[in-house]
């Protein structure tokens, strides 16, 4: 072969960064090292892997062409050293959670794997669902669990489980020992969201489409806990995973509110992109995701440990 892996995983992380300096820094390579080593892939094949704007680096139509293979190529190198260590295929599993399911899922699945393949390495990256598709996009994460939906046309998207959001206010508030809590009643209250490009937030707003209904977004938490904080200390009512507020409920410190006006249904998803190579790694993490959940209608659904 003309071109060496060092070479590829230089190209790779820097097609990823869009920057010689950040693409050597995660390879633990000084900038000259990685520069020429850029350079001398180009130089060896006539081409031209990036358009230089400035001090950044944009992958050339050459580029974007070449990226999902060498990514691929790079995934099964490291599956064959795993191999060749002993390590049964299970080498480093990068696996991307939006809030939900990355503070009350993801963690017990990846202890779980982890114990499974005590040898096998692993990352979990928690943000919300527009990064992770957008990691995911740039092959920065191996595998991503999203709870809002994902149109993007190199992602593919398998259905996981179905997730509820609810609302709810604190047990002082006035709405707390209503049976029902129409649009109008709804209409009247402050509201602590999600920010914009969660997948809480999307679903909620997507719920509220039919009813053409403008709500006070009073205040916009990035994390599910701080919300429910701001809430119990009679800041608004909220929106977010029923998965979320089982605890608070189950201790009263929270109140769920029925709204029969809104569709508050949604799902959660496994995405990868579709030029990743499949990893053992990523087979078998995906298989623990859905036996956790064999035969269970919602997330809620899901025993995990209480939350004192």
């Amino acid at each position: 072969m003309r071109f060496s892996l060092r070479q590829i995983q230089v190209f790779v992380a820097t097609g990823q960064h869009g920057s010689v300096s950040r693409a050597a820094e995660t390879l633990a390579m000084s900038q000259s090292a990685a520069s020429g080593a850029l350079a001398e892939l180009e130089k060896q094949f006539d081409c031209q892997l990036f358009d230089r704007q400035g001090k950044r680096l944009k992958l050339s139509s050459l580029g974007e062409e070449m990226l999902p293979k060498a990514a691929a190529l790079l995934d099964q190198a490291d599956e064959f050293e795993a191999l060749l260590r002993g390590q049964a295929g299970f080498g480093e599993l990068r696996v991307g959670a939006t809030l939900t399911i990355g503070n009350y899922l993801a963690t017990l699945l990846i202890g779980a794997f982890l114990q499974r393949h005590p040898q096998a390495h692993a990352q979990l990256h928690v943000h919300n669902t527009a990064h992770i598709i957008d990691q995911v996009r740039h092959f920065e994460l191996d595998i991503g669990l999203i709870e809002g939906e994902c149109s993007e046309r190199d992602i593919h998207v398998t259905p996981w489980i179905e997730d509820e959001l609810c609302v709810f206010c604190a047990p002082s508030h006035p709405l707390a020992k209503a049976k029902q809590v129409d649009m109008a009643q709804l209409a009247a209250q402050e509201w602590i969201m999600r920010e914009a490009g969660s997948g809480t937030r999307r679903a909620f707003e997507a719920a509220l489409r039919p009813h053409r209904q403008q709500l006070h977004v009073r205040l916009e938490l990035e994390h599910t806990e701080a919300i429910k904080r701001a809430v119990e200390s009679g800041l608004g009512i909220g929106c977010i995973s029923r998965l979320a507020l089982r605890d608070a409920f189950r201790r009263g410190s929270l109140v769920p509110l029925s709204t029969p006006a809104l569709n508050l249904q949604r799902q959660f998803y496994f995405i990868w992109h579709k030029q990743k190579y499949q990893t053992a790694g990523m087979r078998e993490f995906q298989a623990l995701c859905l036996a956790m959940t064999q035969g269970l209608s919602s997330s809620s659904d899901i025993p995990l440990p209480s939350i004192a």
